[in-house]
């Protein structure tokens, strides 16, 4: 199982050119087998990455996410009590943005593998990474 950062889901949406080999392979794979892990908070991510427009896209949000999930074999996590509770343990591992925090925790509450290209999040050693 593999969990996907927020600009993963929307670079594989939107700009699939810019994943990597293994960060495609492994989305390939994970759609043919148990699925993907997307958290909730990464919804909230994109409606304030389009509110702001620092996302542009040519349909509005309820159906841009409506399609995401038709493209992927996508898991929607919510936030459990175990997944706070670790998105507090990474003391300065992770750095203190929320989103960041919960979506590393869900990786290793459920023991996935977080698919992300930010290097704060795969240079800590307590999250297993993969970009």
């Amino acid at each position: 199982m593999i969990v996907l950062d927020t600009h993963v889901i929307i670079w594989d949406a939107l700009k699939p050119k810019s994943l990597s080999t293994p960060a495609r392979q492994a989305i390939d794979q994970a759609n043919q087998q148990d699925g993907i892990i997307i958290c909730d908070i990464s919804l909230w991510e994109i409606a304030m990455l389009l509110q702001k427009g620092r996302l542009q896209i040519n349909t509005d949000y309820i159906t841009f996410i409506n399609l995401l999930f038709q493209s992927n074999q996508y898991i929607l996590y919510s936030i459990t009590p175990a997944i706070a509770l670790q998105s507090t343990l990474f003391l300065g591992e992770v750095n203190a943005d929320p989103a960041d925090r919960l979506i590393a925790a869900t990786a290793v509450v459920e023991n996935a593998v977080l698919v992300t290209a930010d290097k704060n999040l795969r240079q800590a050693t307590s999250i297993p990474t993969l970009w």
